[in-house]
């Protein structure tokens, strides 16, 4: 038996009204009708069963039934902090595989070697990513994508994190254990062009410390993807190797 598909709303009460992009999935693409189960989301951590009870040309009306706590959230908290770059799809990869792995914020900034500019229809679509790859993954929060035009605001936006890595290609050795990692992380990758010196220089001031990815010069889409599994399998995300981290 299939899972029930899953729809994120603002506002959760007795009755609840579907609009928009989500009504049209829901009736155009899923053919979702009357006496259909669903879960209803409001990125508050909670799951809400609702049933469909009336179908409308361009909205539903759902009657909340039960409600549940989600299980499929990290126990940590990790933000991923990512150069954005020229190719949307790009992107959009980042920050779908980075809501698949449990990622609980997500900042995309330009640097000094950055070549792409966002815009608001960027950032929304974005947005629209992570949504989607939570309801994929079953998460009950889709983690808000924000977006900082200077690497001195990204770094500040996760200051109070308790790790801080900053992947850099010419750093020679990791100034920080990954392997025994403990509590909330903050990974930061750049751009195609990487960082300069004196953003190294600005994040080590800042307390992040330079971490290396081996000897090989990673595309930053995968690197962004690499580090966060490595840093959720060392907080007990990914396999059983040590358990849940802790904030």
């Amino acid at each position: 038996m299939s899972s029930l598909k899953r729809f994120f709303i603002e506002k959760i009460a007795d009755t609840v009204i579907l609009q928009g992009e989500e009504h049209e999935h829901a009736k155009n693409v899923l053919r979702l009708g009357v006496g259909d189960e669903v879960i209803l989301l409001d990125n508050s951590g909670m799951e809400y069963t609702a049933v469909i009870a009336e179908v409308q040309k361009k909205q539903m009306l759902l009657n909340v039934i039960g409600k549940a706590v989600g299980d499929k959230e990290a126990a940590v908290d990790v933000a991923l902090v990512f150069g954005y770059l020229k190719n949307a799809d790009k992107n959009e990869f980042i920050v779908q595989k980075a809501v698949e792995l449990g990622v609980k914020k997500l900042v995309a900034f330009s640097s000094e070697y950055s070549s792409a500019y966002m815009n608001a229809n960027k950032l929304e679509r974005l947005n629209k990513v992570s949504r989607e790859a939570a309801k994929q993954c079953m998460r009950s929060v889709a983690p808000t994508v924000e977006y900082c035009d200077t690497l001195s605001l990204a770094l500040e936006s996760v200051d109070g994190y308790k790790n801080k890595l900053f992947a850099c290609e010419f750093a020679t050795e990791s100034k920080a254990e990954i392997a025994t990692l403990d509590g909330s992380t903050a990974i930061v990758i750049g751009s195609e062009g990487g960082f300069s010196r004196e953003e190294e220089t600005l994040a080590a001031e800042k307390g992040f410390c330079s971490v290396t990815l081996g000897k090989r010069i990673l595309r930053a889409e995968t690197a962004a993807v690499a580090l966060t599994s490595v840093v959720m399998f060392s907080l007990g995300e990914l396999g059983d190797n040590k358990g849940a981290g802790t904030k």
